[in-house]
């Protein structure tokens, strides 16, 4: 694939401060892009970290934004406000600028009874539904991934859910996810990662994984038979049956991309902003093979750095850059207690644990922590 990817591509539009907001907003940043973020709450996470912050409503002062993207080369809905989403949808022709987003594959997508649907009409593994026996897997049909779901073990409780609850045969195995970008008629398919999760289901580290042939297949079909326009992501639990995927999000993941971006070489706002101009390509090779580690550890009140998933993050007051040398990022969130964002690259595992150490020691000593 060529290697100017977002050439054109100099300011970007936001619209949304929170995790998915910062992911964007970090990638932009890693291509040389000036970043605008639109955001109706005034202390946004990442209000600070953007280059220019305009806080309002767009769905009360739409003429607001119109005139604010008349000078930005691409918009990027980074929330997963449902009426913001659709208002967006139904104001697309009046934007003097590309959306990088396919609003129909996210429709879809964040109906999780929907996309089952989906999996089922073109063969793709899932879990079973509604079995017989426990463990039971259950999760709200709108919500994202970790909100709201739990494993049970007793029958029992089956009676006092929620009737819209989806209930699943509980897989064992590890999770896993990939990025595909498609330009409505050629899907890339980008690097697979493992989603590693706390006991409230959220994520809390991210690394990158070897290829998978039928991983890789599955999202493509998954992504073609949507004629996507745009960036989704694959989830998947990669366990003793196989594969089954759980779900797909059509929009701008969070986390996931930082670990792509440092172990693959390509930085996923460039590639999707190629999806909506030059059009895309097959990845045949990555630009580059290295192993990332991407893990979230809050600073307890006794100095112990205990890992954490990423909905703590999204109660902080500010999110920002703390320290960066090569092979070493680390991202302060600030709030009750400090959260870092740690992120280490290296040619294999144990280069990046050797640079997870020394990462973990800077922070014993610039706060005291036990490491």
């Amino acid at each position: 694939m060529r290697q100017s990817w977002g050439a054109s591509l100099k300011t970007i539009c936001l619209v949304g401060g929170r995790l998915q907001g910062f992911e964007a907003a970090y990638l932009s940043k890693k291509a040389g892009m000036r970043v605008i973020l639109v955001d109706k709450n005034p202390q946004v996470l990442i209000r600070n970290y953007v280059d220019e912050f305009y806080c309002f409503d767009v769905i009360k002062e739409p003429e607001k934004l119109l005139d604010l993207l008349k000078r930005v080369d691409a918009l990027l809905p980074v929330n997963e406000n449902f009426a913001c989403i659709e208002f967006l949808s139904y104001i697309k022709e009046k934007i003097s600028c590309p959306v990088l987003f396919d609003f129909e594959a996210y429709r879809i997508s964040r109906d999780k009874k929907s996309s089952k649907d989906y999996f089922k009409s073109i063969g793709i593994p899932t879990p079973q539904d509604n079995p017989l026996e426990p463990p039971f897997f259950v999760k709200p049909p709108c919500e994202s991934s970790s909100v709201g779901t739990r494993i049970i073990y007793d029958k029992k409780e089956l009676a006092i859910l929620e009737p819209d609850m989806l209930v699943e045969e509980y897989v064992e195995g590890k999770v896993v996810s990939l990025e595909v970008v498609g330009d409505g008629n050629n899907f890339a398919v980008v690097k697979e990662t493992q989603i590693h999760i706390d006991e409230t289901y959220d994520c809390h580290m991210v690394t990158s994984l070897p290829s998978d042939p039928s991983f890789r297949q599955i999202s493509h079909a998954l992504a073609a038979n949507l004629s996507l326009k745009g960036i989704m992501d694959v989830e998947a639990i990669s366990g003793p049956k196989g594969l089954k995927v759980i779900e797909i999000d059509a929009r701008f993941p969070s986390q996931t991309p930082t670990a792509v971006y440092h172990s693959s070489g390509i930085n996923l706002i460039e590639l999707l902003f190629r999806a909506f101009t030059d059009g895309i390509e097959k990845i045949r090779a990555l630009p580059k093979d290295k192993y990332c580690i991407y893990e979230h550890l809050m600073l307890e009140e006794n100095g112990v750095l205990a890992p954490v998933g990423e909905q703590v993050l999204s109660m902080g007051s500010d999110y920002g850059k703390f320290y960066e040398e090569p092979g070493i990022e680390i991202l302060l969130c600030k709030g009750k207690n400090p959260v870092f964002t740690l992120v280490f690259w290296g040619k294999d595992k144990e280069e990046a644990e050797t640079l997870k150490c020394k990462g973990l020691s800077i922070i014993k000593e610039r706060f005291g922590a036990a490491a």
